[in-house]
């Protein structure tokens, strides 16, 4: 969950507003178009501190990071993931409990590629997300949204051959966060990827297309290229929706290169 720094109370001073985070937005996009135009290269990622997403700059290391002498110790103190770690129902987040949960049912479904376009296969794919209110089943999230006791927003799979996910879950809710007056974060999934050691482990966010709030969330308006930012939107697949059962929507994930997928850890 996203951390939730506090905004400033009349007390403290002027409450920070929408409009202001707005206009920094506007100014941070503005300086990355000059910026490019000028003949800087594109860049997939935000800067570590990003005005407008105020607690951004507690988010990385300030400190110079520690050298690792034996990497391969590092791995082997780290957990080990599996085929028998990840059960029949992990994938599925609406039949985890003994009722179905409320909101929108949604199938989500895309493919982990590197680079080149190859498939990576057998990897650990994780997601964690509010349920349909936009509450989140974790004891900080305590804003007045009803929670569901029959979803805890929680699930996993491993992708196959051809480097596919799936999941069957809940369509998430908009949510308050403390970033500033008024501020709501869009509907969105996150997901965590872990490749063949625990030090590859890579988390990011997935979208939903035509969602109103984008333009004043700092945190996906922290992507200045828009390119890279439409790559965390999905897409609605009408050839995946399910009968009188689900919606389907398709989101493939790129590791690296210049169509790779925004990376929280690379702030």
């Amino acid at each position: 969950m996203t951390t939730l720094p506090q905004t400033p109370s009349p007390e403290q001073g002027t409450p920070l507003t929408q409009e202001v985070i707005s206009a920094e937005i506007a100014q941070a996009r503005q300086a990355y178009v000059k910026a490019v135009e000028g003949g800087a290269p594109r860049r997939d990622h935000p800067d570590r501190a990003y005005p407008p997403y105020r607690s951004s700059v507690l988010r990385y290391p300030r400190q110079p990071l520690v050298d690792v002498r034996d990497p391969e110790a590092v791995e082997l103190s780290g957990p080990v993931f599996g085929v028998t770690d990840v059960t029949d129902v992990d994938w599925d987040l609406t039949r985890q409990h003994h009722g179905e949960p409320l909101g929108e049912r949604i199938h989500v479904t895309g493919r982990v590629l590197d680079r080149d376009g190859r498939p990576v296969r057998g990897q650990l794919v994780e997601i964690w997300q509010a349920n349909a209110s936009g509450r989140y089943a974790h004891q900080r999230d305590q804003h007045p949204a009803p929670l569901d006791p029959n979803f805890t927003g929680f699930g996993r799979c491993l992708t196959d051959d051809e480097g596919r996910y799936s999941f069957t879950t809940i369509k998430p809710g908009p949510y308050p966060w403390r970033n500033h007056v008024n501020a709501w974060r869009p509907a969105h999934i996150h997901f965590s990827l872990f490749g063949t050691a625990f030090t590859q482990r890579l988390v990011t966010q997935m979208y939903f297309p035509g969602d109103p709030l984008f333009p004043y969330d700092p945190i996906m308006q922290s992507v200045t290229d828009d390119a890279a930012r439409e790559r965390l939107v999905a897409y609605y697949d009408h050839d995946l929706s399910t009968p009188e059962w689900s919606l389907g929507y398709r989101w493939d994930i790129i590791l690296s290169g210049p169509s790779a997928t925004w990376i929280e850890e690379s702030r």
